[in-house]
């Protein structure tokens, strides 16, 4: 193949400016491809570090219908459940109402616990979970506001109110965690029980789901069933799923991310298909006599349309490759700039390989008719027709 290449990079010069437009489509194609990449790791990055071993327990109804905390026992008691925690959703809001806060009211200590990825110092740890009116940080939503360790803050709740009317909780910031495998750190949590103790009389003692963690995974599926029939016809009945597919469920609340990114990439990529093949379409028959020349020359049928499905490889290679390149380091800039949005917005390699993939695929489709066409091509008939 390699001693063919400078005859078919001089097959692709013959018209300069169509090569520009051709190679200016493909990497157009290839840097949406990267950047739609990007966008799709980051929005499922929360599904794709989901645990295997743990469950979430909601409201049949809706996960914003909240649930007993008396369920708890409940379910500490079925076999196989190796632990069990709470957590609800706070609506925090820090002075203003733009700033929209991630904070979650759980059970410390077990939370913790079936949540080893979250790191941070021991001492922080153990500050925390002495201090009832303490909060841990995510580390982007620290750097977002320039909080500091040991800084009390004022988080007022959306829908969450005091028994003496107020809605805001005073929070010490007592440590700041990270995520091993990389993450959206723009969260807090607090306890539990400070969240719950001055609450109104109607809303005590109420939860927003359970998190659970199984002895083993592969008994998920048979938990999750025993434990909606425990809470079935009561008053509050549950539904138990994965953490995985509660997290989709998450994701999916903007849209089917998956599908509309999916579509985008097919539609432009049809188009740069289409722009490919009929530049190859167009440089076949500018050359009908050269092909028939190569054929007198003692190449075959079949050399003939290699040749011409290598030079189509060839430009969607090029141009992919380009393409590629250009949105990864666009990724690269944009991520840092991007992280409070988009926590962990860049390519990851699977995608990269079906980016190269795309580039062998596309180029061939693109060259499939044109080399037809060369393969079928008499000699006499184009010697005449030169």
């Amino acid at each position: 193949m390699f001693k063919f290449l400078p005859l078919l990079w001089a097959n692709l010069k013959r018209r300069r400016l169509r090569l520009v437009f051709t190679l200016a489509s493909i990497i157009v194609a290839f840097v949406m491809f990267g950047l739609l990449e990007a966008m799709r790791y980051a929005f499922s990055m929360g599904v794709d570090l989901a645990g295997a071993d743990r469950l979430m327990l909601q409201h049949k109804v809706s996960i914003i219908q909240p649930l007993p905390v008396s369920y708890g026992n409940r379910i500490r008691a079925l076999k196989g459940v190796k632990r069990v925690s709470n957590a609800s959703w706070f609506g925090g809001i820090y002075q203003a109402e733009r700033n929209q806060i991630a904070l979650i009211p759980v059970e410390g200590k077990t939370y913790l616990e079936m949540y080893p990825e979250m790191v941070m110092p021991d001492e922080q740890k153990r500050a925390w979970l002495a201090d009832r009116t303490g909060v841990l940080v995510g580390k982007a939503l620290m750097e977002v506001y320039g909080w500091k360790v040991g800084q009390t803050v004022p988080i007022r709740s959306s829908f969450w109110r005091k028994a003496d009317a107020s809605d805001t909780w005073d929070l010490r910031i007592d440590g700041v965690y990270d995520l091993e495998q990389g993450g959206d750190t723009r969260g807090m949590l607090m306890h539990y029980d400070y969240f719950n103790e001055p609450r109104e009389q109607g809303q005590k003692d109420l939860v927003g789901w359970y998190v659970l963690q199984v002895d083993d995974p592969r008994a998920a599926p048979q938990i999750a069933k025993q434990l909606d029939e425990m809470f079935a016809n009561s008053s509050a009945e549950t539904r138990t799923t994965t953490e995985k597919a509660m997290m989709q469920e998450w994701a999916n609340q903007v849209g089917n991310i998956g599908a509309i990114l999916i579509a985008v990439a097919t539609a432009v990529f049809f188009t740069m298909l289409l722009v490919t093949a009929n530049t190859m379409g167009q440089s076949v028959r500018e050359r009908t006599n050269e092909l028939a020349v190569l054929k007198t020359l003692g190449f075959g049928g079949v050399q003939v349309m290699t040749l011409v499905l290598m030079e189509a490889v060839l430009i969607t290679v090029l141009g992919g490759a380009i393409g590629l390149l250009l949105a990864l380091g666009f990724a690269k800039v944009a991520g840092p700039a991007m992280e409070n949005f988009l926590p962990l917005f860049r390519i990851p390699s699977a995608s990269i390989g079906v980016g190269v993939a795309l580039m062998l695929a596309l180029g061939l489709l693109a060259g499939v008719l044109p080399a037809a066409q060369a393969l079928r091509l008499k000699i006499v008939e184009a010697l005449r027709k030169s």
